[in-house]
């Protein structure tokens, strides 16, 4: 059994059938573009499950949803792994680096990803529309992410903020929230 799979086993992670064939493929892009391109700081294998797992961790607590963003994609985390895993939910990824959402638009073409659509753009930059669940990982604080997601939120989006320990330090009682921790993780979970 490989890392990732008993990770997801562990923590009670169900995926569809395809996934870690679609996993193993996405892993082997990165190593090979990271090369290159330098995408993200994970650079071992070992890191990247961890990131994988740190990416799709949310789905034992998200309820099901259509229409998903993830601001500042980056290499694909967490954004492109929540496709992977929740092919039933359509993934808008905001990469305004050009390297990096080539990376991504290469990643959905191969993996044959139609659930995905990728803006190389900034999340200021797009039209507004309503979205189910907007996440976002290492991209800014909290405050910067809420004004960024703002035009994208209706009556009952959820925002997902994938946060470090200092999380508690960037809410306030205005906000309908909920964090849950993990063992390097702190989801801040947002109910507009």
């Amino acid at each position: 059994m490989s890392r990732l799979k008993q990770l997801l086993v562990q923590h009670k992670i169900i995926v569809p059938e395809n996934f870690e064939e679609k996993i193993e493929q996405y892993k082997t892009l990165l190593e090979k573009w990271n090369k290159i391109h330098n995408l993200t700081g994970a650079k071992t294998l070992q890191q990247i499950d961890q990131f994988i797992l740190d990416a799709i961790l949310p789905i034992t607590f998200l309820p099901p949803v259509k229409k998903a963003m993830d601001i500042g994609t980056g290499a694909g985390f967490p954004g492109m792994i929540l496709a992977l895993a929740l092919p039933q939910t359509h993934f808008t990824l905001v990469e305004p680096l050009s390297k990096r959402a080539s990376f991504l638009q290469f990643v959905k073409a191969d993996l044959e990803l139609d659930n995905v659509e990728v803006k190389a753009l900034k999340a200021e930059q797009l039209k507004s529309e309503p979205y189910d669940l907007i996440t976002s990982r290492a991209v800014t604080d909290t405050e910067m992410l809420l004004k960024l997601s703002k035009p994208f939120c209706a009556e009952g989006t959820l925002l997902l903020f994938y946060k470090g320990e200092k999380v508690y330090d960037e809410i306030d009682d205005t906000l309908d929230y909920t964090i849950i921790e993990a063992e390097n993780r702190h989801y801040l979970l947002i109910k507009r």
